[in-house]
């Protein structure tokens, strides 16, 4: 196994971090420094992370979390802020989140310890898609502004891909991208006219919020994982 995959197995990065952790010389196989992410590391190698032993990888687990607004979709914060993370209190491994959900906005998101996977779900390649239930301002959403949703908008970053969009209330839409810029759902709704109120992520790929309760957060069965898994084949 390459060891920034190794790492990640660990728990100790996403595969990407990890690998910025082997460059930067933090990491040791068999007592000698090593600085290539794609070193192979057998089953009988000794390695450590700024002189900490690494015990091996850990089972791999995903989570599905309801983040509450306020709380940060990272795993720790300099300013003190509750994270994601820390929701989840009973968790015997090391968790991070698969992606980013504003901290002003609510819903699903996936913390886990498999960073192939995350990397997987997150790559732009793959396109995984992401259903959001915006509360707009603006009056009522009209044809055009659903249109133009629908069609792409152009934002200072570049046009959007066409989003799926469908009207729940007068100042309500679902709408699913597959796309992943920052703030992109509330930049959307801004261009066209109808500013976001409240913005909640009710699907992750095959994965639906369903009733779980705001701060609440349930283990996926194997199933679901795959389910994930197959979104990126």
């Amino acid at each position: 196994m390459r060891l920034a995959k190794y790492l990640a197995h660990c728990g100790v990065a996403s595969r990407r971090a990890a690998e910025q952790i082997v460059v930067d010389g933090r990491v040791a196989v068999d007592g000698r420094p090593v600085t290539d992410p794609a070193r192979d590391v057998g089953p009988d190698s000794v390695v450590t992370v700024d002189g900490r032993r690494l015990a091996g990888p850990e089972g791999r687990v995903v989570y599905a979390v309801n983040k509450p607004a306020g709380v940060v979709s990272t795993a720790s914060d300099t300013h003190g802020r509750p994270t994601v993370v820390g929701l989840i209190a009973d968790a015997r491994v090391r968790l991070y989140p698969v992606g980013r959900l504003d901290a002003d906005s609510d819903g699903l998101i996936l913390l886990t310890n498999d960073g192939e996977l995350a990397n997987l779900l997150t790559h732009p390649r793959y396109g995984v898609p992401k259903t959001y239930r915006a509360r707009v301002g603006g009056g009522p959403v009209g044809a055009r502004a659903l249109s133009r949703l629908r069609e792409g908008v152009a934002l200072e970053d570049g046009p959007t891909a066409p989003a799926q969009v469908r009207k729940l209330a007068p100042d309500t839409i679902e709408l699913t991208i597959h796309e992943g810029r920052n703030h992109q759902v509330r930049r959307m709704c801004d261009a066209v006219g109808h500013p976001v109120r409240q913005l909640t992520r009710v699907a992750f790929g095959p994965l639906r919020l369903g009733e779980l309760a705001p701060g609440g957060h349930r283990r996926l069965s194997g199933a679901e994982v795959e389910r994930l898994r197959a979104q990126c084949l």
